[in-house]
Order: structure tokens, then sequence, then C-alpha cells
């Protein structure tokens, strides 16, 4: 089973990429932002809370994001693989996935960090906050405040990842089908 790890700040592509991995390696991909929304638009319990966080551009609590990656794995007991898109976050995150993954005698197969300087990310998300109209992408300052959340308390799942041997950055700055291609060598060298 492959399972990914797709990671990088607020704006780096990751939704984007994903799209192209999962038709390349037939994956099911999970958002945490997507499992976010989808909670928040049908006003659940877990959506609720979440929508308090997500406004500040805070991270949202470990047991609300865990239990609602758990709940929708949980739909695909035949999946190929998965790939995470803005999960874990953190280090108790990546254990919990760990554990979790454990129990499905599965687990996470690599780590791959898309980079991108601060300027070139700001640019991107108030570009897509102008077609989604979603707020989180319309304020500059709750932007830099993600990528500021991102780099003190996210990036740190790099050390998590490297020490098991599963960590690859890729450059995350260029065309999408250049930035896939990237992508595929990575994953093609380190899940063989």
């Amino acid at each position: 089973m492959l399972n990914i790890v797709l990671f990088g700040p607020p704006g780096a592509g990751k939704g984007t990429q994903s799209e192209k991995l999962i038709e390349q390696y037939n994956l099911v991909h999970i958002s945490t932002g997507d499992l976010f929304r989808h909670h928040l638009k049908n006003e659940t319990e877990l959506g609720v809370k979440a929508k308090g966080y997500m406004d500040k551009g805070e991270l949202v609590p470990d047991e609300v994001t865990i239990g609602m990656l758990e709940e929708k794995v949980n739909q695909h007991p035949d999946a190929k693989g998965f790939i995470f898109d803005g999960f874990p976050r953190t280090a108790p995150q990546a254990e919990a996935l760990d554990d979790f993954l454990s129990g499905k005698n599965t687990k996470i197969t690599l780590m791959l960090a898309l980079g991108a300087a601060e300027e070139e990310l700001v640019k991107r998300l108030l570009l897509r906050g102008k077609d989604s109209g979603r707020a989180d992408d319309s304020d500059e300052s709750i932007i830099r405040n993600r990528i500021k959340v991102y780099n003190e308390q996210t990036a740190i799942l790099a050390d998590f990842y490297s020490k098991q041997g599963k960590y690859e950055v890729v450059n995350g700055v260029g065309g999408i089908d250049e930035i896939f291609n990237r992508l595929c060598i990575a994953i093609n060298q380190l899940a063989t």
C-alpha cells in the first residue's frame, strides 16, 4: 500500500498536486481542509469546533482532526493507498497516524514536502481567495499567520519523517506538470 503525506505550507500546491497523484497512483485523497469544510458546511459538532480555530488561522485540536481522518480512512477498506493532504501537522498527529495505520497493517510510505517562498505563497493564496471566496484566503494577515503557524508548529515534522528515512523536499515552484514530474520521481525512488 502506498501512503503518502503531501506536506507544505498553505498555498504550496498540495491540493492541485494531490489530484494528479491520485490519478497516477490510484490513491484515495484525504484532505483535512476538505474534511473541515464538509463538517463546517453540514454544521456538525466537529465542524463547529474546527471553525473557531480555522477562522483565526490556528491549528484545529488533534482529537477533532484525527476523528475526522479515521472516519474517512475507514470508509475505504479496499484502497490501494492514501494521500494525506494537510495531515499530520504536528508530531503527536504523526504518531497517532502511525498508530492508526499500524492497526490497519500499513504505514506511511513517504512524506513529500512542497517548498516555496513566503511571498509566492501569499500571492497564490490571495489569488485563490478571489476565486474561491474562502475567508481564510482573502485576508493577508490571516494568510501570514497560517504560514507562521506552519513554520513554528508544523515544519518540525520534517525531522519526524527524516528519522524514519521517509522525507523528501520537492521544489514547488514552476508549472503544474513540472512540479508533478518532480513528485513522481521522488515517489518512484523512495517507494521502491
